[in-house]
């Protein structure tokens, strides 16, 4: 990074995040405290009222603002897909607030930048094959997040007969592979989890309010402890490890190097999730441990075999 392109990140620093001490700066942009005191010595030269406070660091003083930023062709390009994918993706109330951010940012680009920020627009694109979720309940969810309310939804947990009623207290919308999740602390389970938005039927919003707490926290995990679950070690043909790699189910803890090839871990959280992944897989698939989900995955296909072979017309002589 140049000297100009730094004093102006330093600026945005400045603005964005307030009191910024000179380690900090340094630790930003890679360089010495030394730099970073001529660098600051540099901005107050120019006239940008710099006020540094022992203890505290450097920040900007009170009132003073960057002028307008200017964008690129391919930050402008960017930003404009940015606000479209979420546009598409998003419930009635937020799509129109990402319409209109979309309409400003169009306005204050000059019109030759916006010509070249369409013509890069035009060589990216995130596709979507996921229907879209209920807006109501994506509206609700959204609502019992913003008021820490407690929700009751009836949900159909996967390859479940019938739905369950569960309450819940939301802690966050995850949007994750193409489909919207609500993650909070379910009481009928008594630890968190997420659920997929378009399981549930319904979605009541409860008068009950709650308090975060140390059960709300988000962690490193996605909202989930695979841990303490047991594990199942599935060893994969070299011919479909690529592709089980980019197929993973979010249970997959690891991998491993086995004596006759490579070795995937996965946490049982519910076998009725893996097991019909794993037959996915057919004879590309081993499943070394444990004992009990190697029964079960040879009992599945000789069900299926058996259905099968039924309905084979019987040969003539």
């Amino acid at each position: 990074m140049n000297r100009t392109d730094r004093l102006m990140g330093m600026l945005l620093e400045f603005q964005a995040r307030g009191d910024l001490r000179a380690e900090d700066l340094a630790a930003t942009f890679e360089v010495s405290v030394r730099t970073i005191y001529r660098d600051v010595e540099a901005l107050c030269e120019t006239g940008v009222p710099i006020v540094a406070t022992p203890g505290k660091g450097y920040r900007l003083m009170d009132g003073y603002f960057l002028p307008p930023v200017s964008f690129t062709a391919d930050e402008a390009a960017l930003l404009l897909l940015g606000g479209e994918t979420v546009r598409d993706r998003v419930d009635p109330e937020l799509r129109k607030a990402a319409e209109e951010a979309l309409r400003k940012l169009a306005s204050v680009l000059p019109a030759e930048r916006r010509v070249q920020a369409a013509q890069r627009r035009q060589g990216l694109a995130f596709g979507s094959m996921a229907a879209r979720p209920d807006d109501d309940i994506l509206i609700q969810a959204r609502r019992a997040l913003d008021e820490r309310r407690v929700v009751r939804l009836l949900y159909h947990a996967f390859r479940r007969g019938e739905p369950e009623p569960r309450d819940v207290e939301p802690t966050r919308l995850v949007f994750l592979r193409d489909a919207w999740y609500l993650a909070g602390y379910c009481r009928l389970r008594q630890g968190p989890r997420i659920f997929r938005l378009d399981r549930i039927d319904h979605l009541d919003m409860l008068d009950e309010q709650f308090v975060p707490g140390a059960r709300h926290a988000v962690n490193p995990t996605h909202e989930r402890d695979l841990t303490t679950f047991p594990v199942a070690r599935v060893r994969v043909d070299d011919t479909a490890v690529r592709w089980v790699r980019e197929q993973q189910p979010y249970t997959f803890l690891r991998e491993e190097a086995g004596a006759d090839g490579l070795v995937f871990v996965y946490a049982i959280r519910d076998e009725q999730e893996l097991v019909p992944w794993l037959l996915s897989w057919g004879r590309a698939a081993e499943v070394l441990e444990p004992d009990w989900l190697r029964a079960r995955l040879a009992a599945e296909a000789r069900a299926i075999l058996a259905r099968h072979r039924a309905l084979m017309p019987i040969p003539s002589r």
